[in-house]
């Protein structure tokens, strides 16, 4: 009994001496981390002016300026580690501290423009690190005369379309459909939208920028040189940070037309989506005609659930017009007059968006956006896919108990004219279409995640057949980690080939060369960025 008594002494003890431990452990690492925030902050009043803002845990504010722009709740819980501190510039000299004293104090760097990453590589680390918001630098000017404006990185694009519009009816910029996407990562992905096949990519049409680098300068399109140019322009944000674009405005009507036309597989959707395959890419480059997938209620069987087609346009061009084409070139889908509307190039973008196109167009400057969770990926295709995968593929989404949709949006027109290395996008010609896969659930944690998730890969997997090969291409901007990641930037020249390639295809080897030269300490990185190499 004594012995036993003992026993039970001593393991109290031990549990008390753990515990002492545990609390003595945790209080030395928040002394240190609260010292090196400390030394960050004081860095940063050095470096800058006192106009800086900054945000740490300890700010009762940090968690509402953190969670303002995530899109993604999967990247939003306790589980995930937060940034040690917030940096919202108001300047470009703000920005350059942040580069310097994260540098010097050890702090890794993420950069957040709108907040829109899927896999939430803007705003989330594993090791101790600082978010750079740039929602604060959001300036707009606009040169009707030049056809040109300079947007700094933090605006969103609605506000890019609304400063154009103010300005001009016939001026407007080919970038993406969601307005409350943010210039900076747009621009460094690609940037796409329904005008790329007349114009390109938002990065195509870039003109100059504003860079600071990874020792703190601020380089401009000559002083930054072709390479590190050429690379900011879809290359990914292993660059530097982007704080401000020169943008080559486009010419579009007085009006354009739109319209929606929605089948299901009653109505022969399936036969629909393979004719608009094989013409959907050879139309002319004023016509973009997309196809959006997902699941509604039958309207024959009761209690059933069927697919739907949708196919949102835009044509820069009128009515009559548009008639003509789509009766010559795609008659199949029945396009007729009441069906299409007539509106300004601004209009359009509510349209697009879901939004009353006579409503007010001050909803396109609100930052006010979905939060939702989600899983994306995407494919290109170069070759039709026959009905048979079609059916297969509607089989596939109509397992899928949650939210399920796709997006086709077709290439061709411009596109396939620019060569795939003018910039570092390089899907172009020979590809018909992009995929944009979407899976979206409600509640937190990795359990009410798993399943879609699974879902989602399968579905991706069953599309290998009919989809890019060697490397299976995928869009920088629909980020995608099942692609390839490294444990916390630090990737080989080969290992970052896995990601590498597909998103890049050969074009990944100028890029490393590009990051070698420019931040060869690898300052700048995430879990898929550019690795820097010694040559």
């Amino acid at each position: 009994m004594n012995m036993i008594r003992l026993t039970t002494q001593s393991s109290s003890s031990l549990v008390l001496l753990y515990a002492f431990l545990v609390l003595s452990i945790s209080l030395i690492t928040s002394s240190s981390e609260y010292e090196d925030d400390y030394n960050f902050l004081q860095c940063l009043s050095q470096h800058s002016d006192p106009s800086i803002l900054t945000y740490t845990s300890k700010d009762s504010n940090f968690s509402s300026v953190l969670f303002s722009t995530i899109q993604s709740l999967r990247f939003y819980s306790p589980a995930i580690r937060k940034p040690r501190v917030i940096v919202t510039p108001l300047k470009e000299s703000h920005v350059q501290a942040s580069v310097i004293c994260s540098k010097r104090h050890g702090f890794q760097i993420r950069v957040r423009s709108g907040g829109h990453d899927y896999e939430g590589l803007s705003y989330v680390s594993d090791v101790p690190f600082v978010v750079v918001d740039l929602s604060n630098l959001r300036s707009i000017n606009i040169d009707v005369e030049n056809s040109t404006a300079w947007v700094q990185s933090g605006a969103i694009t609605g506000e890019l379309y609304y400063r154009i519009a103010e300005k001009s009816r016939n001026l407007g910029f080919p970038s993406v459909f969601c307005p409350t996407v943010g210039i900076g990562g747009s621009f460094q992905g690609g940037g796409y939208g329904n005008m790329l096949r007349k114009y390109g990519l938002a990065a195509d049409n870039v003109i100059d920028a504003r860079i600071v680098d990874a020792k703190g300068r601020v380089l401009d399109k000559e002083s930054m040189g072709e390479d590190l140019f050429w690379a900011i322009r879809g290359g990914g944000m292993s660059f530097g940070i982007v704080v401000s674009w020169k943008i080559r405005l486009v010419y579009v009507p007085t009006n354009v037309t739109v319209f929606t036309i929605n089948k299901n597989l009653d109505q022969g959707a399936t036969k629909l989506v393979h004719r608009w395959q094989e013409v959907a890419s050879e139309l002319p480059h004023e016509l973009f005609v997309r196809v959006s997938i997902s699941v509604v209620n039958s309207t024959t069987k009761e209690g059933e659930k069927t697919i739907l087609a949708s196919f949102p346009s835009l044509y820069l061009g009128n009515t009559e017009n548009l008639l003509a084409i789509m009766n010559e070139r795609f008659p199949e889908l029945g396009l007729e007059r009441n069906d299409c509307a007539e509106m300004s190039w601004i209009q359009s973008q509510l349209y697009i968006n879901g939004f009353p196109v006579n409503g007010s167009l001050d909803i396109l400057l609100s930052r006010n956006q979905v939060k939702r969770y989600a899983k994306i990926k995407s494919d290109y295709v170069k070759e039709p896919i026959p009905e048979t995968g079609l059916e297969g593929l509607w089989k596939k989404i109509l397992e899928e108990k949650s939210v399920a949709r796709m997006n086709f949006s077709p290439n061709g027109g411009r596109m396939a004219e620019i060569s795939e290395c003018e910039i570092p996008f390089p899907h172009r010609e020979g590809n018909l279409y992009s995929i944009q896969y979407v899976v979206g659930w409600e509640g937190a944690g990795s359990e009410a995640a798993e399943p879609h998730i699974r879902w989602m890969r399968e579905l991706h997997e069953c599309m290998t057949p009919y989809v890019s090969k060697s490397p299976r291409e995928a869009y920088l901007n629909y980020r995608d980690i099942d692609v390839g990641q490294s444990i916390n930037g630090t990737a080989t020249y080969l290992e970052g080939m896995v990601w590498g390639s597909k998103y890049f295809k050969s074009n990944y080897e100028r890029l490393v060369q590009v990051k070698s030269q420019v931040d060869p300490e690898n300052f700048f990185r995430n879990e898929q960025s550019i690795p820097a190499v010694a040559y």
